[in-house]
């Protein structure tokens, strides 16, 4: 039996982070379709690493669960990634919703019953979040804390009906999520926390940049501080860390890796844009 690496979301980012975390154990690659978990399982065999791939869909509880059961046999749970989701352009509210909210919060509950004491986990959010107007105490202490099967019956959620809308919403309450449960997981003597990354040039990324909000983004990289998107070795490097022991006192914390794209639209160039377009 060895450690157990669980990547949900076999895209570059995942990837990246199983890579930085992954020598010397299991690593379970778990996605929705299969044959790309199998891929991406194929990739980390050929560079050392020892992988089982399974299909899995996270807006479905049975599903969760059952990737748990998967990733039991070969040993216990000691790094979690979800690097899962899909992005405005790529799905409709609904899914949206119940694949990056609800199923991020599925995600967490049941892997904070089970992971390895010393473990860690990393939520991939996203710069989005951040941009959500501002919500009221109440409804962020709603997202924290509702229990996962009442989240998506929550007023203010079942009143979007904009895919962007629903994508920021999912993303601010994954990181509201992690700091809900990093009490939970702290008392198995691990960590959770999210990363919210920028535009990182990944498939999704590509369909963003190629798609109707193609020129925002396209502005978004010109006006930011660094001017350029990242890649997925950076967001890679950031996660390892948080995953090391050099990150054992970080829990419940939300990290942005945007090349400060959100500085800029609050603060910076990107405001100006907002202002005068």
């Amino acid at each position: 039996m060895k450690d157990v690496v669980v990547l949900v979301g076999s895209g570059s980012i995942g990837q990246a982070i199983a890579r930085r975390v992954g020598a010397g154990k299991h690593v379970v690659l778990g996605d929705l379709k299969l044959e790309a978990a199998q891929a991406a399982a194929d990739i980390l065999e050929n560079a050392g690493f020892e992988t089982s791939a399974i299909a899995v869909d996270i807006s479905s509880r049975e599903s969760i669960l059952n990737l748990i059961e998967h990733a039991k046999q070969y040993g216990a749970v000691k790094n979690f990634i979800n690097a899962a989701g899909v992005s405005p352009s790529q799905a409709p509210v609904s899914a949206i919703l119940k694949v990056d909210l609800y199923g991020t919060a599925v995600l967490l509950e049941e892997f904070g019953k089970i992971i390895a004491d010393g473990g860690s986990g990393i939520i991939i959010s996203s710069q989005s979040g951040h941009r959500l107007a501002a919500l009221t105490e109440e409804q962020n202490f709603q997202l924290a804390t509702t229990p996962t099967e009442e989240l998506l019956n929550l007023p203010f959620i079942k009143e979007i009906t904009d895919t962007l809308k629903a994508y920021q919403y999912s993303k601010r309450c994954n990181v509201l999520r992690v700091m809900g449960q990093a009490t939970a997981w702290g008392k198995r003597g691990a960590t959770i926390n999210s990363i919210s990354p920028g535009i990182i040039i990944t498939p999704l990324a590509n369909d963003e940049l190629k798609g109707p909000r193609g020129e925002g983004y396209r502005n978004m990289l010109k006006a930011s501080p660094a001017g350029r998107a990242g890649t997925p070795d950076e967001v890679g490097d950031l996660a390892e860390f948080l995953m090391s022991s050099r990150g054992r006192f970080i829990s419940g914390a939300d990290i942005l890796i945007d090349g400060g794209t959100t500085a800029s639209y609050f603060f910076g160039d990107l405001q100006y844009l907002k202002k005068t377009h």
